[in-house]
């Protein structure tokens, strides 16, 4: 069993970062990848990607509570991390096969990637945000979760550094079909090996409902309890705002570079990379405010940095030092929101319900956002986007525009954090 106190070993943060990183990776290539894969492959349609992501957010959020309740009742999370890493990086693969599928029917191909997309979702959701997420909840405490948020939000910006440089330059050597295959495989191999040498949090405990499975399933949703915590509640109100505004544009980014701006992916990648690597450097001396209780503030400069970095990005047009400057200060906010997020909600958790709230917390980061900001986004790019024609079909790729409307949305992330500052 591994131990909770205020300083992890050097094997659990180990498992931390690589079991994080490698999750990190796949859901950087769903959220970017699959999408320029989707316009390469299948056609310029923002609705498939709009129904890929609602479709997925779904899975996701299913898959999170229904393996969070059985974590809890057994007392484990060792086999859902490697069920889950295993299957996922498998739907990885079989998602890069729809490239192979016949396009005489684009009804058809597109029910094809959003049904892949979301069975990978599914059992990433299991691995990652259930088993994984549960298990970092059970070996940590109020003490060193500052640095765990700081870790944990580190890790999807690293992996969209590596994940766009890298991925952008093997699709272009290789294609994308090798390219889901190597990742595929790499995730697969990184589960088996990382669950082999976990051990379970030391205070984890089976916690069974009597009434059997479905009615501890729904336990969670009794609103009069959930509320009685209104400051996670305001918490993850937080996430949802933030985080519909940034699906405005995360799912498009991809397509705007290559088909608005013209660059190849691994310039994409690139020009991603840098500025996200320096957004995160800049983010390394948050975890002392967040353990000192400075959430509020930390989310005030959040939304700070990411509206003026999506102002600058939305009239960038193809000038590479504002690109940079514009990433560099999103990043900035992307980053401060999901650390002190992360820190703050996990330290609200009711101890005997971790797998369960990584549940709710779902509803609120993933579901909510994932449908309501690509189905605006899809709007906005039909109606404001670029006018492109790619393999012979014609479509609309995302415009500048995308960026001023998500950093008008952004401010709104204030009031739930005014809120949950006040019911501290």
């Amino acid at each position: 069993m591994a131990k909770v106190n205020e300083k992890l070993s050097a094997k659990s943060w180990a498992l931390i970062w690589v079991l994080g990183l490698a999750g990190q990776l796949c859901w950087n290539i769903e959220n970017q990848w699959f999408n320029t894969f989707v316009y390469a492959k299948i056609g310029p349609y923002a609705s498939i990607i709009a129904w890929m992501t609602a479709c997925s957010a779904a899975a996701t959020t299913i898959s999170t509570f229904v393996s969070g309740t059985l974590s809890d009742r057994i007392g484990r999370r060792k086999p859902f991390i490697f069920i889950g890493y295993i299957l996922w990086g498998l739907f990885t693969i079989l998602f890069g096969t729809s490239e192979f599928l016949p396009k005489n029917s684009i009804t058809a191909a597109a029910v094809m990637v959003v049904m892949m997309d979301a069975l990978m979702s599914f059992f990433g959701s299991m691995g990652n945000d259930s088993g994984f997420n549960s298990w970092t909840t059970d070996i940590t405490n109020e003490h060193n979760r500052g640095q765990l948020g700081a870790v944990m939000a580190a890790q999807p910006v690293i992996a969209t550094i590596v994940g766009t440089v890298g991925a952008g330059i093997i699709i272009e050597v290789f294609g994308y079909f090798e390219f889901f295959v190597f990742a595929g495989l790499f995730v697969m191999l990184i589960g088996a090996i990382g669950t082999a040498m976990l051990r379970e949090g030391a205070e984890l405990r089976p916690v069974k409902d009597e009434k059997g499975f479905w009615h501890q399933f729904f336990s969670v949703f009794n609103f009069k309890n959930f509320m009685q915590n209104k400051q996670l509640f305001f918490v993850f109100c937080i996430m949802s705002v933030y985080f519909i505004c940034f699906n405005f544009y995360f799912v498009h980014v991809g397509n705007y570079f290559i088909y608005s701006l013209g660059y190849s992916e691994g310039a994409a990648g690139i020009i991603q990379g840098v500025g996200l690597l320096i957004a995160v450097l800049a983010t390394i001396p948050a975890s002392k405010f967040i353990n000192a209780g400075k959430h509020p503030q930390m989310i005030y400069t959040s939304v700070a940095c990411t509206i003026i970095g999506l102002l600058v990005l939305g009239v960038c047009g193809g000038n590479i030092p504002l690109i940079e400057m514009g990433i560099i200060l999103a990043g900035i906010g992307y980053v401060l929101v999901l650390q002190t997020t992360t820190a703050w909600a996990k330290n609200l958790y009711p101890k005997d319900n971790r797998g369960q709230y990584e549940g709710v917390r779902i509803i609120f980061f993933v579901l909510i956002p994932m449908v309501i900001g690509p189905a605006i986004a899809s709007v906005i790019i039909n109606n404001f986007g670029k006018a492109v024609v790619i393999n012979g079909e014609s479509g609309m790729a995302p415009s500048g525009i995308l960026f001023l409307f998500a950093a008008a949305f952004t401010i709104f992330t204030v009031i739930p954090t005014h809120l949950a500052a006040k019911s501290r």
